[in-house]
């Protein structure tokens, strides 16, 4: 048994869903001179799911690679990748305000897909473990003024789909089908399957 999982991630809000599972964690994130940027690099052609499971095997192998340089003890690694797709049309990060803004006009009034891809690593050989979870949100009209005020208040930034569920959006989601959590960033049924069968002990 395992008394911590290293968490490949530098998000607050998979930190804060580890916890609540219970789950003791170490943070793994990227060196400074890693572009973790570049890893959610689209590749022409390829479906939001199949987008979402390479990203976080990539993010898991980077991890992977860390681990041994730093060596730290051994321990499973788990990544994870969020998206936000309409149809075959992946939303990803806004990257300035009038990304964020268009992104939330295509989103208004319509319902969507939000995929979350997670893996974990047993060991530096190991075949990792994968899980996707897919739920959809529909949101409801938002207004021009709404829009500009989430925007000027800096919450889509760094969030697939620029917004966070658990945030102001929450206002404008009329309905949800699917996994909460994972439209927050790491479902935990799935999550909680994968670390019992890397034999990850629970606090």
């Amino acid at each position: 048994m395992h008394d911590f999982v290293y968490l490949a991630s530098q998000s607050p809000r998979r930190t804060q869903l580890l916890d609540q599972l219970g789950v003791a964690h170490r943070l793994l994130p990227p060196d400074p001179h890693e572009d973790a940027e570049a890893l959610e690099h689209e590749r022409h052609g390829e479906t939001p799911a199949d987008y979402v499971q390479r990203v976080t095997l990539v993010k898991l192998q980077a991890a992977r690679r860390r681990l041994a340089q730093r060596a730290l003890p051994a321990a499973p690694i788990l990544a994870a990748d969020t998206t936000v797709a309409l149809g075959r049309r992946i939303l990803g990060k806004p990257r300035d305000a009038a990304d964020a803004a268009a992104t939330l006009r295509q989103l208004s009034g319509r319902t969507h897909r939000v995929l979350t891809a997670v893996a974990v690593a047993t060991g530096p050989r190991a075949q990792p473990l994968l899980a996707l979870n897919v739920s959809t949100v529909h949101v409801a009209e938002l207004p021009e003024r709404t829009i500009r005020d989430y925007v000027a208040s800096g919450e889509p930034f760094g969030k697939a789909g620029a917004y966070a569920i658990q945030g102001r959006m929450a206002a404008w989601i009329e309905r949800v089908q699917g996994s909460y959590t994972g439209i927050m960033g790491l479902p935990l049924f799935e999550t909680a399957r994968l670390l019992e069968r890397a034999r990850v002990r629970y606090r």
